[in-house]
């Protein structure tokens, strides 16, 4: 959703990086490129105004101007302004000392509360808690229903007694009150001990008086402990106004942003915290019900500068993937043993649970620069390498290296591919295998093609790219250099050892530091050979 907001920031800091110090005329010039930026991601004028004054005193103050990098000191600046118009920290759900916990959900028509109440409960179910959905939309059409099939999906009970609007026209007042439901879902909570009740109410096409004082006697009648206001975060400019007018006729305690992967410009996201001075609390990022996700201010402002959410990525790996067989993996990759098709199986099925490929590529620092390959990315391609191994029998899947042709063409015809499909996925599988071996004996983990990383091979590693050799310098033209550097030949060829450089300490030179990786230089490609055609 901040792609385009998050090129052009990226956009205009590298042009501050050529720069060893910043004048007030650079300064100027990056805050006019940054209010332009936020105003084409449809970010609320008011909030662009208070964003860009922040930054432009604060890029004006000591702080930069006696920076080593006052181009990174920029960043920082930016990065901490767009963790404030965030909401500054996240707030966690707040509990009730006596359950159940009340929670009503508000929003317009269309915003997604339906399915956002089944995302809700399903993530405080995976908490160990007990949620109860409560069907209080009897006026739209068949949205009891709707709230009944998401329920089953996430396995929590529904609690619908009336079966709202069947769309045969207008709502009869005979399909039942709305507040009388919610009363009655409270009620049922308590006697079957639920410790969570979630209100999903109606929506509307527009504000109207009719929905605010609606929305207001369910308040009223279930005391919720969080009113959650449902926002669409593709409406743009009129998110912020709407949020506006329910904070004034309801009074909403929190924010959840729905349709968060769309390819909108998010400006609403930016503007709706700063405007109500209510806290965004979570974020529907898909279909699934697993795409949801607690918002972090800090998270979404690295993501939007391009500096990566690995955070989240840790989390969700850490869901996905079992602790057990990642340490019976570890294990067997530390002992020497041959990484099988079924071990490779394992890991890209658990791959596949944390999500889409493409929004994990995407938490990784300085992807921006390669969005339009993560874009032209295929995610087809993992389900046609499962379906290749699928294809395999339990043998071939142990020793490769008995498929031989006739093989190859059961192997392709059983997963719809082509033989040199089946080629090329034992060629790349080759590969890996000759990288876990290395990883095995050195005890580092050496990229196909880069040697080892720098700090992660001993003594014993193999499989080491040789260190070129240094080229023997020229003498020097000035007699006293030129004395120095026959001085230092003659020690090594007598053996004595070399002279403690100047400035040193303990007879040790200063230890030059790696030079950093340009996410701009990988080639996004060799993933996409390795993962399809």
């Amino acid at each position: 959703m901040f792609a385009t907001l998050s090129d052009r920031l990226t956009s205009t800091f590298k042009n501050l990086r050529t720069k060893g110090r910043l004048s007030e005329a650079d300064i100027d010039a990056t805050v006019r490129e940054i209010r332009r930026a936020l105003l084409d991601a449809d970010v609320a004028v008011p909030v662009v105004r208070q964003f860009t004054a922040a930054v432009r005193e604060r890029a004006l103050s000591v702080e930069v101007s006696g920076a080593l990098n006052p181009a990174q000191q920029v960043v920082k600046i930016v990065n901490d302004e767009l963790v404030a118009i965030l909401g500054g920290e996240n707030r966690p759900l707040r509990l009730a000392k006596n359950p159940p916990t009340v929670i009503m959900l508000a929003g317009l028509q269309g915003a997604g509360k339906t399915t956002l109440a089944g995302k809700l409960a399903l993530h405080l179910r995976e908490q160990g808690h007990t949620p109860l959905l409560v069907a209080a939309d009897l006026q739209r059409p068949n949205a009891v229903t709707q709230l009944q099939v998401v329920g089953e999906r996430a396995g929590v009970p529904v609690f619908a007694p009336h079966p709202g609007n069947q769309g045969h026209g207008d709502v009869d007042p005979g399909f039942g009150d709305p507040v009388g439901v919610a009363r009655e879902g409270l009620a049922a909570a308590h006697a079957r001990q639920h410790d969570v009740l979630i209100v999903d109410t109606a929506g509307r096409l527009g504000v109207d008086s009719e929905l605010m004082a609606q929305a207001a006697d369910i308040r009223d009648a279930v005391q919720p402990d969080e009113i959650l206001f449902v926002i669409d975060a593709m409406i743009g400019q009129d998110a912020v106004a709407t949020a506006q007018a329910f904070a004034d006729g309801v009074d909403f305690t929190g924010v959840v942003l729905s349709k968060l992967d769309g390819d909108a410009r998010g400006g609403a996201a930016l503007s709706v915290a700063s405007v109500t001075g209510r806290p965004i609390m979570y974020a529907s990022t898909g279909e699934k019900l697993t795409d949801f996700e607690v918002f972090h201010p800090d998270r979404m402002a690295s993501r939007i500068l391009d500096m990566g959410d690995v955070l989240t990525l840790i989390e969700q790996a850490e869901k996905a993937f079992d602790a057990d067989q990642a340490e019976a993996m570890a294990g067997k990759i530390a002992s020497g043993e041959d990484f099988t098709l079924e071990d490779f199986l394992q890991q890209m099925q658990a791959m596949k649970n944390m999500g889409s490929m493409k929004k994990m590529l995407g938490m990784l620092p300085g992807m921006g620069q390669m969005r339009e390959a993560l874009d032209n990315f295929d995610e087809r391609e993992v389900d046609r390498i499962e379906a290749i191994i699928r294809s395999m029998t339990p043998a071939e899947r142990r020793t490769p290296k008995i498929i031989n042709g006739s093989r190859r063409a059961r192997i392709a015809a059983g997963s719809g591919t082509n033989p040199s499909d089946v080629n090329q996925l034992l060629d790349r599988f080759a590969g890996a295998q000759k990288m876990m071996k290395q990883m095995a004996r050195g005890g580092g983990m050496g990229m196909p093609g880069m040697g080892n990383l720098p700090g992660m091979g001993g003594k014993k590693s193999r499989g080491k790219v040789a260190a070129p050799q240094r080229k023997a310098k020229a003498k020097s033209g000035n007699p006293a250099k030129r004395a120095e550097q026959e001085r230092a030949a003659a020690d090594r060829a007598a053996g004595v050892a070399p002279r403690a450089a100047q400035g040193s300490a303990f007879g040790l030179g200063a230890a030059k530091e790696p030079d950093a990786v340009d996410p701009a230089s990988l080639d996004l490609g060799t993933l996409g050979k390795f993962l399809g055609r």
